[in-house]
């Protein structure tokens, strides 16, 4: 589309997920509009969205921004599956789904994320092609403001419907750790950690349950999206992803402090680390650690790439990744992952679920030889078993390993399902459940039970491998 052209309408097509109406084009009029094509499931769009989200509150009155959700998987083109998606950041602005991907057509859009501006007057002025670009877009508007335009050219006001999500204890959990007799939740949607027995029983709460990024007392820190956990001995370390930071809480005193995290996006340089308060991580989004090796692995989903973080020298280094987003096998920089969502480590080998490439991948962290387990490339995806180069997983999201089992299991998030891959070169298979899962985002596994993040449903679930048995575990209820 050429620039200056004005904006085609809306497609009566769109479903629109939390307006009290279907938008029109001229309910933008008179200010400068961020039209941001997305994929709810994303890093690079969701970090996208926020950067949006942050100009929209630094130019009041003067910006309009308006996502369109346009689907990557089969699961996600389901409305009420990209609601959810994106109720789980709470954005103030007019989200879309484009399930057909018609405007996308009519923009003659290539690539997620792009963000078109339309200027006061409703006309496609520039755009702007992945992530990572907030100074230009910032710019840009600030150009397209300074034109000037008719004030009020529309009067009537675009009206956001309230409610969304039930109220319940827990809102969109994700990671979930054991120690002993402890279950550990990270209640991302509350921006909060809960330390629970295994009835459920909240016992201990780390973070105020505010949005931010505070060190200090479990009572007044607070996180932001905190997802993956790990735990070794006394010590829960958390991938605080909305902060761009690893956390850790130290559980005989509740004490939180920051591990590495600059609390914005970007990638760290190796090598010591003089300041840990001033790396940039993009997105973590899963951490395992080594006691042995005295290292914390880290996964970002925003720059696709695998850290170890030295817990005693304090040095970051390169696990593998080339930041591409790709299912490409090598050693180091040779190798691509494809939006790393969560590790398991046993030894010398870090499991790593790649969940826009549908794939589970082998690391060595000694070499940085990566090796693909299961999945083919990052547009390949399905709902299969069988051997691991026939099966086919759709955007899992998380991976457990029992010490005690060969066995690595999936949360395969796309099918809403739980999978297993028996290790040592043994087959895939769906796990017979009696309910279905709703998009499951966290595993953990010990002693024959595979504690599950039902995230959508906003639960967690216990299976019991040994009777298949699969009960609600009532936390905070």
């Amino acid at each position: 589309m050429d620039a200056a052209a004005l904006a085609p309408e809306f497609p009566a097509g769109l479903d629109w997920l939390n307006t009290t109406a279907p938008l029109r084009m001229s309910q933008l009029l008179g200010r400068v509009t961020a039209l941001a094509f997305v994929n709810g499931g994303s890093a690079w769009c969701n970090q996208t969205l926020v950067d949006l989200d942050h100009l929209r509150n630094r130019h009041p009155d003067r910006l309009n921004v308006v996502a369109v959700n346009v689907p990557r998987f089969d699961h996600e083109r389901e409305p009420r599956r990209a609601g959810k998606r994106f109720a789980r950041h709470r954005f103030e602005f007019p989200v879309a789904h484009d399930a057909d991907w018609a405007l996308w057509q009519h923009y003659g859009i290539e690539a997620w994320p792009t963000v078109v501006l339309l200027d006061a007057r409703g006309r496609v002025r520039e755009r702007f092609v992945g992530d990572g670009q907030l100074r230009e877009i910032d710019a840009a508007i600030s150009r397209l403001q300074a034109e000037g335009a008719p004030r009020a050219l529309n009067a009537e006001r675009i009206e956001m419907r309230r409610g969304g999500e039930p109220q319940l204890p827990l809102c969109f959990p994700v990671g979930l750790a054991l120690s002993g007799n402890y279950l550990y939740v990270a209640d991302s949607g509350h921006h909060r950690v809960l330390e629970c027995d295994l009835s459920g029983r909240v016992l201990r709460q780390f973070g105020s349950g505010g949005s931010g990024f505070i060190d200090g007392p479990m009572e007044l820190a607070a996180f932001n999206r905190p997802q993956g956990l790990a735990i070794e001995r006394d010590t829960l370390y958390i991938a605080d992803t909305g902060n761009h930071a690893v956390r850790r809480v130290q559980l005989r005193s509740g004490d939180i402090d920051t591990v590495v995290g600059a609390g914005r996006p970007g990638t760290p340089t190796e090598g010591p680390v003089a300041d840990p308060r001033m790396v940039a991580l993009d997105q973590p989004r899963a951490v395992a650690a080594s006691l042995a090796a005295s290292s914390l692995f880290i996964a970002t989903a925003g720059d696709n790439r695998v850290w170890r973080f030295d817990l005693g020298t304090r040095e970051i280094a390169l696990v593998a990744g080339s930041g591409e987003l790709a299912v490409t096998d090598g050693v180091g920089t040779q190798a691509a992952f494809a939006e790393p969502a969560s590790l398991a480590t046993v030894q010398q080998a870090v499991y790593v679920c790649d969940a826009a490439g549908s794939a589970i991948r082998s690391a060595n962290a000694r070499s940085g030889q990566v090796t693909t387990l299961v999945g083919a490339d990052a547009w390949t995806h399905g709902n299969a078993d069988g051997a691991r180069t026939e099966a086919r997983l759709q955007q899992p999201q998380a991976i457990a390993l029992d010490q005690t089992s060969p066995v690595l299991w999936i949360a395969d998030s796309g099918n809403d399902c739980l999978r297993a891959l028996r290790l040592g070169g043994g087959e895939v298979t769906t796990v017979p459940l009696p309910q279905r899962l709703h998009a499951p985002c966290g595993l953990a596994a010990a002693d024959g039970v595979v504690w599950i993040a039902d995230t959508d449903a906003h639960a967690v679930l216990r299976h019991d491998t040994r009777d298949g048995s699969l009960k609600h575990v009532p936390i905070g209820e």
